[in-house]
């Protein structure tokens, strides 16, 4: 396994890749668990189909060979964060419902352009279930731009991310734009999003966002520290993942969601015995 990281060249692309992709993982992910919207960070991840979709139907019916789907992924993506962050701001009794709807509508509009475009769709079925023994050169740069681009952005808001999540109508109080901050932190998750999408695919995304920050805050309180634990995850999860994958002759993507999950349950009894341990105490 070892002569497999350093003699072959997809499995070391496939390696920055999956570091690259969790610095974001764990910056962003704990966001969303902290805010608790694991639901819209779902709803997002499956919506980018309809813009991938319509993005391939584009390329193959009209010859556009810039036009790449990942670039759909970026419109559909963060059109979905703004739609969701504006329903939640002025309708929340209805949200879960309209979160659903934007999920199932994304997924309705791919397949549809899916069905109308000619040719094998290999490279979206790619994006859906995750092929990072593909990633190039290319694809690293541009995982490390907008690694920059979340990490600059969370670095310049963070104590105002800090009262966003921890106490929204307090922050409201003191004067913090919460609703520009509110949109501006999904379309950071948009992002974050579209990123981890290259490496474990659209449907299994949502176990990297949310299972390393889960299990981060078993071990801390403090939202600085759950990142850097959370980053830890992730980038622990892939190595393992991509080795057993390796070794198994699994696919990656679901061989390191898999095993996300397992150490979710393995680590899960260290919360519910610090729980009894804290109730106990006088």
């Amino acid at each position: 396994m070892l002569s497999a990281f350093t003699d072959n060249v997809f499995i070391q692309m496939a390696l920055w890749a999956s570091l690259l992709a969790s610095v974001a993982s764990g910056v962003i992910g704990s966001f969303v668990v902290v805010k608790r919207i694991s639901f819209i960070a779902g709803s997002i991840a499956h919506s980018v189909l309809g813009g991938m979709g319509f993005c391939l139907w584009l390329q193959r019916t009209y010859g556009l060979a810039w036009l790449d789907p990942i670039w759909g992924a970026f419109a559909s993506s963060i059109g979905s964060a703004l739609l969701l962050g504006w329903i939640h701001l002025n309708y929340r009794q209805r949200e879960d419902a309209v979160i659903a709807a934007i999920w199932s509508t994304g997924m309705a509009i791919g397949v549809i352009f899916l069905s109308l475009t000619p040719g094998t769709n290999v490279e979206l079925l790619n994006y859906l279930f995750g092929n990072i023994l593909w990633i190039e050169k290319g694809d690293l740069i541009r995982l490390a731009i907008l690694n920059g681009i979340v990490l600059a952005v969370v670095a310049f808001y963070y104590r105002r991310f800090l009262a966003l999540c921890f106490d929204e109508e307090q922050a409201l109080l003191q004067g913090v734009p919460v609703r520009r901050l509110y949109l501006l932190l999904l379309s950071l998750l948009a992002i974050s999003i579209v990123l981890l999408m290259q490496i474990i695919g659209t449907i299994l995304v949502i176990a990297l966002l949310t299972i390393p920050a889960t299990l981060a805050s078993l071990f801390t309180h403090r939202l600085l520290a759950m990142m850097g634990v959370a980053a830890g995850f992730c980038a622990l999860f892939s190595v393992l993942g991509l080795s057993a994958a390796y070794a198994l002759n699994w696919p990656p993507a679901a061989t390191i969601a898999l095993l996300a999950a397992l150490f979710y349950l393995l680590l899960l009894p260290l919360k519910k015995k610090k729980f009894s341990l804290k109730r106990r105490s006088p």
